[in-house]
């Protein structure tokens, strides 16, 4: 085990900060799951002032999805060689990278008619089969993506190891899958 790898687990844990972020935690996925919810309503729809347009944003939400893959693989990569500053760094890089992408896909889910696939057979299968996963797991992950990070952040390592090991794949498997369906939807932009 690396020097640094010891020090690090050799931290006290902080239970009573875990407990607090805890709630928050589900208090920031009920509001995220509500607006994700909300931005789908025509009626709820936010008009842009005259010659504004965030008809832009979707090829940056592909972009900051793909950014948190690889931060992510650099995390993995990183605490896997002992080198935990590096895998903090990476994890908060991520975080970083995946709220700038939440407020940006609000935003523009906010104020820009959705747009549809026009593939048609075994493409719009596909299409549909990572879009419908992506969505699903990005909702269901969110939540022990935060627990995951709040129990690294309050040295609950045992804790922290046993989520990362199932949530790492499915955050992973939502960043990946972002873009893919970003590339697959990018012909029927207007």
């Amino acid at each position: 085990m690396s020097d640094e790898r010891k020090e690090w687990l050799s931290r006290t844990p902080d239970e009573a900060l875990s407990k607090k972020l805890g709630i928050v935690t589900w208090v920031l996925t009920a509001v995220v799951l509500i607006l994700v919810g909300l931005m789908r309503r025509p009626e709820l729809r936010i008009p842009l002032p005259e010659g504004w347009s965030f008809t832009f944003l979707p090829p940056v939400h592909a972009i900051l999805n793909s950014l948190v893959a690889v931060c992510l693989v650099g995390a993995l990569v990183a605490v896997k060689q002992g080198k935990i500053a590096r895998h903090r760094s990476f994890i908060f890089a991520a975080m970083g990278l995946s709220v700038v992408f939440l407020l940006c896909y609000v935003a523009y889910h906010f104020t820009t008619d959705e747009t549809r696939y026009g593939g048609t057979g075994w493409m719009k299968a596909v299409y549909l089969f990572l879009l419908i996963t992506h969505i699903t797991l990005a909702g269901v992950s969110l939540p022990f993506i935060l627990f995951t990070f709040t129990a690294g952040w309050t040295n609950r390592f045992a804790a922290h190891r046993r989520l990362a090991k199932w949530v790492f794949p499915l955050w992973l498997y939502v960043a990946v899958t972002g873009p893919i369906c970003y590339l697959m939807l990018r012909p029927y932009y207007g």
